[in-house]
């Protein structure tokens, strides 16, 4: 294994304008009927200024934006996000290597709270007992305003659940050893990039100000490249 350059960590250390700590979460199984579930938390602290810049509507949405394009990256451009008015899909390359199709986003946001899930539909890695049962959830909650502090720490959540891998019927234990340990590692890299508080501008829009119902940017299927 290469070893990282320190000038690089310092590097991306001194641009960081927020800490990243990853919260230990049990190990993750297969259950009897054959469904997966999956969760990563990490704490997140950061100036209280920054976060009133990032915690609105139109962050949420980003946020799930720079999900999509970090798979992307981390994969070299392998996977690839095509997005339509009704659904998500992770494409290997093109299409119609469909690896995941999601529905469209659904946001929640509460006091305090903001959720984007993605249902599962299908894909290649979907058994067929798993088609439209599972989804992909993405949280994020702050802390309440209570001291004053300068500095706040939130936390954000990645979980899948209900999620039914096509590979799990050659063997659980293969699915444990690839797909779910890569997917433990690929979310966890995700959220240490969350450090730097760098959001991808929205594909879609729905959450921005002024953003109109129907806008051409939902109806219309794109890839990100």
């Amino acid at each position: 294994m290469r070893r990282r350059d320190p000038r690089r960590v310092l590097e991306r250390r001194r641009r960081a304008r927020a800490r990243v700590k990853i919260i230990p979460t049990p190990n993750e199984r297969c259950g009897p009927d054959g469904s997966a579930s999956s969760k990563q938390v990490a704490e997140v602290t950061l100036p209280r200024t920054e976060l009133e810049r990032v915690w609105n509507l139109e962050s949420l949405e980003r946020l799930g934006r720079t999900y999509w394009c970090f798979l992307t990256r981390i994969s070299l451009g392998l996977l690839r996000v095509r997005y339509t008015a009704d659904t998500r899909e992770v494409l290997l390359l093109i299409r119609p290597l469909v690896l995941l199709r999601f529905s469209a986003p659904d946001y929640d946001v509460e006091e305090g709270q903001g959720t984007i899930t993605w249902r599962i539909e299908r894909g290649l890695l979907v058994a067929r007992s798993g088609h439209d049962r599972g989804y992909l959830r993405l949280s994020v909650q702050r802390p309440p305003h209570s001291d004053g502090a300068p500095e706040v720490t939130g936390t954000v959540t990645s979980e899948v659940v209900n999620f039914y891998p096509k590979i799990a019927r050659v063997g659980r234990w293969i699915y444990e050893q690839t797909q779910l340990r890569l997917h433990v590692v690929v979310t966890n890299a995700f959220l240490r990039s969350l450090a730097n508080l760098e959001l991808e501008p929205s594909v879609v829009g729905r959450l921005s100000p002024g953003a109109r119902p129907g806008s051409p940017a939902a109806s219309s299927g794109r890839a990100e490249r």
